[in-house]
């Protein structure tokens, strides 16, 4: 070895002893001042930050309860039996939610003329709400909305006190003495008695009646007068809970089981 080559590979030396030196002051000295945590990057730590970001979520599975609101008046959408037992499509997609939270399932009580004000209620009173919901604007204005899991359309077979069918009424059949009446699940009887001629309702709704009572018919079924979409309602400030039940959504699409829920309660399915 010769005397250039014995000299560097003493500076490097050097400077390999200088350097870890340098790093054990740093930490020393980090150690000392408080400001060293020591983390490992792994599927805990993503773990944390997801919980982290989904308060609602985490607040459900806390309780161990998703609370829904939900009318209970619409079938085959939302019905409450005099035993206070739920049935119906809407009720059957809010326990595809709970079973994706791993949670149980409890119906609260609301309405159509306070729908809105009982989704936005302080404090608040249920997660989200369910049930014959139709996906406006005016809405997502103010609350969040799912994407849609049943279409929906205005027809004939008048209304929901205070919901969108009054208001469909009021503009469209100017020339028409408008009864509104208070209960939703009543009004087909009354029609099939002949106690008033027209039902302004949905396509989501009307289907239900025509095959439980043969005295009524649906002739614009087929030809309703709007076109929308059903959806889930719940207060802004819950995109956590709102991407979950979406992926919900998405998967009874994919998986089919969307499609059944349609034929199991004789509804079109659009997707």
């Amino acid at each position: 070895m010769n005397e250039d080559h014995r000299h560097k590979v003493s500076r490097n030396k050097v400077k390999a002893i200088v350097f870890a030196v340098a790093i054990v002051l740093v930490v020393a000295i980090a150690l000392l001042s408080g400001t060293v945590s020591f983390c490992s990057c792994s599927a805990n730590e993503d773990n944390a930050t997801e919980i982290v970001n989904q308060p609602t979520i985490s607040r459900i599975q806390e309780r161990g309860t998703l609370l829904v609101g939900t009318t209970g008046d619409y079938r085959p959408l939302s019905f409450r039996e005099d035993d206070g037992t739920y049935w119906g499509f809407g009720i059957e997609v809010a326990g595809e939610i709970a079973k994706r939270l791993g949670v149980g399932l409890q119906f609260v009580p609301t309405s159509w003329p306070t729908l809105s004000a009982d989704v936005q209620a302080e404090p608040q009173t249920f997660d989200l709400a369910i049930g014959g919901i139709t996906i406006t604007d005016a809405r997502r204005e103010t609350m969040l909305m799912s994407d849609g899991y049943l279409a929906n359309g205005k027809t004939i077979l008048c209304r929901n006190p205070g919901g969108l069918n009054e208001k469909f009424a009021n503009a469209n059949l100017t020339h028409a003495a408008i009864i509104v009446h208070q209960k939703n699940e009543e009004i087909p009887t009354l029609i099939a008695e002949g106690k008033a001629d027209v039902m302004i309702t949905e396509i989501t709704e009307a289907p239900y009646y025509v095959q439980t009572d043969p005295r009524l018919a649906a002739p614009l079924l087929n030809e309703p007068f709007t076109h929308g979409e059903i959806g889930v309602l719940m207060r802004k400030g819950q995109e956590d809970l709102l991407q979950l039940v979406n992926d919900v959504i998405r998967q009874m699409k994919s998986d089919g089981s969307l499609r059944l829920l349609h034929k199991k309660y004789g509804l079109v399915y659009a997707y």
